[in-house]
């Protein structure tokens, strides 16, 4: 199929809605080289379309196949994040990767809501550590009749309430915060390598 002009014009106006679409996701030089790709992928399923009798229909139909521009951009924009993701393994993209499969899927839901918790409980940790020498007395270890049931900050310290622990409780609580976070950080990469290996396939 050859457009006409106003095939054309549909196809400019199409991916023009897209690079706007997509600059609330990626930044501009990456918009530029998505463009071009999705552009690209466009025109190959034009060329190979057979037009007759009916151009707009065949066009409309190429371009409803591909979706709205604002999903697209919203998928593509999630493909490239979990490839940085999985590739990376940086903090950010992969955070950014599972809240955006949190957005479309259940299992990304589930999975967000798994690094969420992981997170926070390493984060815990680690500000139990940092609290230690500003508050030695409100933080340790919580003793039920003589019975350890949990490591916490507690403040104010209550006459009823049996805290012990010293300096020792900061390598410890550090490393539980980070067992925590690689455990948390290394199943969300393997979820979205799982995840891009069944896009793939």
């Amino acid at each position: 199929m050859k457009l006409t002009e106003p095939g054309e014009s549909r196809v400019n106006g199409y991916l023009f809605v897209l690079e706007r679409s997509l600059k609330t996701f990626l930044p501009g030089d990456v918009v530029r080289d998505a463009v071009r790709e999705i552009e690209s992928h466009v025109r190959e399923r034009i060329a190979t379309a057979d037009g007759a009798p009916n151009e707009r229909a065949a066009l409309e139909q190429i371009l409803a196949e591909l979706g709205p521009p604002l999903r697209v951009a919203q998928a593509y924009s999630a493909e490239r994040t979990i490839d940085e993701a999985v590739t990376t393994g940086r903090f950010i993209p992969t955070v950014r990767a599972v809240g955006q499969l949190a957005e479309r899927t259940a299992t990304g839901f589930f999975a967000a809501l798994g690094l969420f918790i992981g997170y926070a409980t390493s984060f815990a940790f680690f500000a139990l550590a940092a609290l230690k020498p500003i508050f030695p007395d409100n933080v340790g270890i919580q003793y039920l009749h003589g019975v350890p049931v949990g490591l916490g900050a507690h403040f104010p310290v209550s006459s009823n309430t049996d805290l012990r622990g010293g300096y020792w409780i900061i390598p410890i609580a550090l490393f539980f915060g980070m067992a925590i976070f690689v455990a948390t950080h290394r199943g969300a990469r393997k979820y979205l390598g799982w995840w891009r290996g069944r896009r793939l396939s």
